[in-house]
């Protein structure tokens, strides 16, 4: 594609407005903005004339990588304002980075339609709860302890690296129906952020090692021509997104992450039944 092109240029205008939306969501939400990236640059590459069978793993990879700033970022705004809940970022640490490469081994393997019907399910309960603002939802006062807290911890970091998500919408999933408060999980969500993107992207890169149909721009299955265009826009806005969770009340904040992960599966759900 000419670098002067339309076609170049409209694919960099969207990446560049595609990432600034990403970083408020970052913020909001303490999520990476994976649910947003993902069918972005499937479309980008895909324009790219990339064949699908490198498109989405490509897809994959990067919005991880890029999700690197926009997570750090995001985890030392909400860390400044004391919201993070850094005991329960220590004991899941090892727990969630086992999940990601367990993740990132499986995406070889596994059909895309268990893991997105898997997500619909479960975000699309926790969207009703949150909206509705009913605690019969709940299915404990707290988090479990021991070898349970673990287990969540793997669970968290295998969906995310398949998903190509940074995590913070599984993390909010499991914290809320264990009795946190909205602001502590989206706090704590943004530095799961942190724990899944950085093993993810390297664990993109290295699958990605010697793959037919990779972009000149590519390592492996990222491409840093999309994390060049995509990661300045959602570093300059996740500030903003932070101000805003800060500013919403639990109950506002409850209704709007409700309300995304509605949006998120139902995307997913359209993606199964499309695929």
């Amino acid at each position: 594609m000419d670098l002067l092109s339309s076609e170049f240029l409209l694919v960099a205008l969207l990446l560049l407005a595609s990432g600034a939306a990403t970083g408020i969501l970052a913020g909001v939400f303490g999520v990476g903005g994976g649910a947003l990236m993902v069918p972005v640059l499937f479309e980008v590459f895909r324009l790219l004339a990339i064949p699908e069978v490198t498109a989405m793993p490509l897809a994959v990879g990067t919005s991880l990588a890029i999700i690197v700033p926009t997570s750090i970022r995001s985890y030392r705004g909400h860390l400044a304002r004391g919201a993070v809940d850094t005991a329960l970022l220590r004991v899941w640490a090892v727990p969630v980075v086992a999940g990601v490469a367990v993740g990132a081994a499986l995406a070889r393997f596994a059909p895309p339609e268990v893991f997105q019907g898997v997500f619909v399910l479960v975000a699309g309960l926790n969207a009703i709860k949150l909206i509705s603002g009913s605690k019969r939802w709940n299915v404990a006062d707290d988090l479990p302890t021991g070898v349970g807290l673990k287990i969540y911890g793997v669970v968290i970091g295998l969906a995310s690296s398949l998903m190509g998500i940074g995590g913070g919408q599984v993390a909010n999933i499991i914290m809320t129906m264990h009795g946190r408060l909205i602001h502590n999980t989206v706090a704590t969500s943004a530095g799961i952020g942190v724990l899944v993107s950085i093993p993810g992207a390297i664990g993109y890169m290295l699958a990605g090692l010697g793959q037919p149909y990779l972009p000149a721009d590519a390592i492996g299955y990222v491409s840093f021509l999309g994390l060049l265009l995509f990661a300045p826009t959602t570093v300059l806005t996740t500030g903003i997104g932070v101000r805003i969770a800060h500013a919403l009340s639990r109950r506002r904040l409850e209704i709007a992450l409700g309300v995304f992960l509605g949006l998120v599966s139902l995307r997913f759900l359209y993606a199964i039944l499309t695929g």
